[in-house]
């Protein structure tokens, strides 16, 4: 049966799914990096398709959204209805260090946040957001392997696009977080309470020490090394 945010019956979905926030560029990743394949949702116009790689494995790519709620649900959903046992997020995010460039690849092997988003889980505490060690390393040897430059280490997860505090992320870039995006904490929370494998895999579409951007079309299909590394790490556990 479908669940309230996907009609996709099950079975529909691959065992591994990459997830991009944006619809179009998860429409986009399906036609351009697989064949043979199929829509099976589009509840609210969050795309997800299920087709084949050029080495003939079998996966998805489903949008996600904007922001921990949303990546939160479908994360879920996909988790524990249907099947799903790895999930990557692919997306974009800022840069708060000198030494990671537009363009680049972040690898996200942990995530802070401002989010309440552990606060459900009762613990007395702060609850650590972490990627599947195996997926990180996999993805790390995949991104040397095409000659970029490797960056992995923790992320902030922000539940706030638009901050009064101008200055706030001065902050988390003084504690070592390399860039800023909104999703990865929520998905790497739901992957370790359902027992199941996340990496979050991010280029960096703009920054806050360096001048430039990625424009809108850059951000949707600009970002073929990333898209890549994902589809390669994904195809050595199907």
């Amino acid at each position: 049966m479908p669940t309230p945010h996907n009609q996709a019956p099950v079975g529909a979905f691959a065992k591994v799914v990459l997830m991009p926030g944006d619809p179009l560029r998860a429409k986009w990743i399906a036609e351009t990096f697989l064949h043979d394949t199929e829509l099976v949702n589009n509840v609210r116009g969050v795309q997800g398709y299920t087709g084949y790689t050029k080495n003939g494995k079998r996966i998805s790519v489903m949008a996600s959204g904007m922001g921990m709620p949303s990546i939160g649900i479908y994360s879920h959903e996909l988790y524990s209805h249907y099947g799903v046992e790895i999930i990557m997020r692919i997306g974009t995010s800022g840069s708060y260090s000198k030494d990671v460039h537009l363009g680049e690849v972040v690898l996200a092997q942990g995530a802070s946040t401002d989010s309440s988003w552990a606060a459900q889980f009762g613990v007395p505490g702060s609850v650590s957001a972490l990627a599947d060690f195996e997926l990180l390393e996999t993805a790390y040897n995949e991104v040397k392997k095409r000659g970029l430059v490797p960056h992995a280490g923790n992320v902030f997860s922000s539940d706030h696009f638009y901050t009064v505090d101008k200055d706030i992320w001065k902050k988390w870039a003084n504690l070592g977080c390399l860039c800023v995006e909104m999703e990865s904490y929520a998905l790497y929370m739901n992957a370790t309470l359902l027992g199941k494998k996340a990496l979050c895999l991010l280029t960096i579409s703009d920054s806050f020490v360096e001048e430039g951007i990625l424009t809108p079309e850059q951000r949707q299909t600009g970002l073929v090394d990333m898209i890549e590394v994902a589809i390669a790490t994904a195809e050595k556990y199907l």
